[in-house]
């Protein structure tokens, strides 16, 4: 399936790409009482431009923004939508409508945003380069400066990538988490994933407050060791578009878009770090580079697959934290690009999943971009068209 060799918001792409339908759950399985409650999707706003993430600063119950592609970064106060972006990052980025990559592709706000006013914006460069910039918030706290406080991390891309990752989120440990692709189109055996020399195909994690721009932990599994960076966290990740830590345990979620033949969910504990994930020796769990007796020794072998015939590309979830679906505290939700069957599962604490179910809500055909969270845990998707939608029991 070609299309899946691409990023799934890649304007060189067709919008049936991307892939992933299915739904999980936290490392704690839900508790015995009642039978999880049907999900459905509540319509919470439209009219974005390709909107792909939702988030709320930490704590702050009254605000939710909405972060476009393009750049954009919506605010919703109090339930009404704000006339103004909170901030505009689209000079930072490229220019939609040409064959180009371009787009920010991930927010996060700082565990003290509420005193520091520090956030941070992971994004393709004019250049086709990926950035990790630090900006900030104003006083008032409904716009931040498009100007960015400084660059934490900025490193080249081949010029025909389009595998980039997208997510950056902290961790309960107060580090920042951030999930880079490997830089290829796809099906080539180059992949980065497996250098150790390279920040590419791996999850990076750094010190924001340890210095400026950021400082190694000296808890990295790779720190000291020759030849190896020491941002690098875990390794052989082919195109992590969209992960989520458990807010609660702080584990690690995240669906990493598929070659071929399949998709797959990965899980990492908190505070274990060094896993190798397998790409470009195994996607899923069959081999992919070589096609037959491929390495497998050290390798962490992905929490769940589906097939191309399920979808095209995982777009990870969340764990459901929040309380207004007591039934589904737990539980993993995750979807897919090319479809509007959703799926959920949940993870026991020898890491089987159990109760993988679908759910299909009576909404109009349209593409998967997104998850997100409000501060109270309750789950929100965003759909390519420009729809936002709230999780909520049927």
């Amino acid at each position: 399936m070609p299309a899946c060799r691409r990023s799934p918001w890649s304007i060189r792409l067709v919008l049936p790409c991307i892939a992933a339908a299915a739904i999980g759950c936290g490392s704690d399985a839900a508790g015995p009482g009642a039978p999880p409650a049907n999900l459905t999707l509540a319509p919470v706003d439209s009219g974005y431009d390709f909107p792909i993430q939702v988030a709320a600063p930490p704590g702050d119950a009254t605000r939710l923004l909405v972060l476009e592609r393009g750049g954009r970064v919506m605010l919703r106060k109090n339930g009404v939508a704000l006339d103004s972006a909170y901030v505009n990052l689209t000079a930072l980025t490229g220019v939609p409508g040409v064959a180009r990559e371009y787009g920010v592709l991930g927010i996060a706000f700082h565990p003290q945003y509420a005193s520091n006013r520090r956030l941070f914006a992971y994004l393709i460069d004019t250049n086709e380069d990926t950035r990790l910039v630090e900006l900030a918030a104003d006083p008032g706290f409904d716009h931040a400066s498009p100007i960015p406080v400084r660059t934490i991390l900025q490193f080249s891309q081949p010029s025909y990538a389009i595998h980039y990752g997208g997510t950056v989120a902290f961790g309960k440990d107060g580090y920042l988490y951030l999930a880079t692709g490997d830089g290829e189109t796809g099906a080539v055996p180059t992949s980065p994933a497996q250098d150790s020399t390279s920040l590419l195909g791996k999850m990076l994690r750094i010190d924001v407050d340890g210095g400026v721009p950021y400082t190694i932990p000296v808890t990295n599994p790779f720190v000291g060791r020759a030849g190896w960076r020491g941002e690098i966290y875990h390794l052989g990740l082919r195109n992590p578009f969209r992960w989520s830590v458990d807010r609660q345990t702080g584990d690690f979620w995240w669906g990493d878009v598929g070659e071929d033949s399949w998709e797959e969910v990965n899980f990492a504990a908190a505070g274990v770090g060094g896993r190798n994930f397998g790409w470009p020796y195994r996607e899923g769990n069959a081999c992919w580079h070589p096609a037959s007796a491929c390495p497998s020794a050290g390798l962490t072998p992905p929490l769940y697959t589906y097939s191309h015939a399920d979808g095209c590309s995982v777009i990870g979830g969340f764990v459901y934290r929040g309380t207004a679906i007591p039934s589904r505290q737990g539980t993993y939700l995750f979807g897919d690009f090319c479809r509007n069957t959703f799926r959920s599962l949940t993870r026991s604490g020898t890491g089987t999943t159990s109760g993988v179910t679908t759910w299909t809500p009576a909404i109009p055909a349209d593409n998967l971009s997104g998850f997100g969270e409000d501060a109270g845990g309750e789950l929100y998707i965003t759909m390519a068209s420009g729809r936002v939608y709230k999780v909520v029991a049927e």
